[in-house]
């Protein structure tokens, strides 16, 4: 049986409002605020979230959140699917190292932020070069996400084995002097990276859609995360992230954000502009 255009366009009129019902519900109930994230990504997280958890509809799924706290962890999980690596895109670590690092080392102490940390895989990045730089014993690092699942997994530092490959491949591309095996531990088929990485992090949960400041920081990197969002929200957390940075402070982006000329204007400086890492105006 077809359905006619007419039907079509019914359907997906009635899928956008489920859509609208269920993020408020989810804002009201539990303070996580997806109103303002693109609209295109957050349908098509939420179709498939149907899928992997096998609930009929947008509706059926709203009843099941608002009763039961273990739906919506679930469903957190598909709303927040971490897209990372360590080293991910080699070529921003490299210029960080090489741009960023240097200006970082002028300071007695350094605050980093890395928001939307995921899986904390670019935590470890970081700490990584930062160790090998001669920085992280007297960095402190924020790393912070909406997902507390995501979040302990970061903080365990536990990843597969069979990812070490690429891990390995990345590092080297971004940099690396050393051996990338100095940093972990592997056995039963995992790797767990050093504690002495792990002490210079502090894992929170926060949520630039509804949090505030937290701190002042000399370099935020916040990467593949305002793609997610819609206009409104990423002014707010470029708000959130100028208001954040020292007075010449950095702020780093993922490979497909970029500040065009009008909002960098007084705002932000290009420092690598191919790698999207930028300066605070003064």
């Amino acid at each position: 049986m077809t359905t006619t255009p007419g039907e079509r366009s019914t359907r997906v009129d009635e899928v956008e409002l489920e859509m609208e019902l269920l993020v408020e519900a989810i804002y009201r109930k539990y303070s996580y605020d997806f109103r303002h994230y693109a609209r295109a990504s957050l349908r098509r997280r939420l179709l498939d979230a149907l899928a992997k958890l096998h609930v009929e509809s947008l509706s059926v799924l709203q009843h099941q959140i608002l009763r039961d706290a273990h739906v919506f962890t679930a469903l957190l999980t598909h709303l927040t699917v971490p897209v990372t690596d360590l080293f991910r895109d080699p070529g921003y670590f490299a210029a960080v190292r090489e741009h960023v690092f240097p200006l970082l080392a002028t300071y007695p102490t350094v605050k980093m932020w890395v928001a939307g940390c995921s899986t904390g895989e670019e935590v470890y990045s970081f700490a990584i070069l930062l160790d090998e730089y001669g920085l992280l014993d007297r960095t402190l690092i924020y790393a912070t996400d909406i997902n507390p699942e995501a979040l302990r997994k970061a903080e365990a530092g536990v990843y597969a084995l069979e990812r070490v490959p690429a891990f390995t491949r990345n590092y080297q591309r971004a940099g690396g002097v050393r051996t990338l095996a100095d940093y972990y531990t592997a056995a039963y088929g995992k790797v767990v990276f050093d504690r002495r990485l792990r002490s210079r992090v502090t894992f929170s949960d926060h949520c630039l859609a509804t949090d505030a400041v937290f701190a002042e920081v000399q370099f935020v990197s916040c990467r593949n995360v305002l793609i997610y969002f819609d206009a409104v929200l990423q002014e707010r957390a470029l708000d959130m992230f100028e208001q954040s940075l020292s007075p010449r402070g950095f702020l780093g982006l993922g490979s497909h954000e970029q500040l065009d000329a009008a909002r960098r204007q007084g705002r932000f400086d290009d420092v690598v502009a191919a790698e999207r890492i930028y300066r605070r105006s003064r």
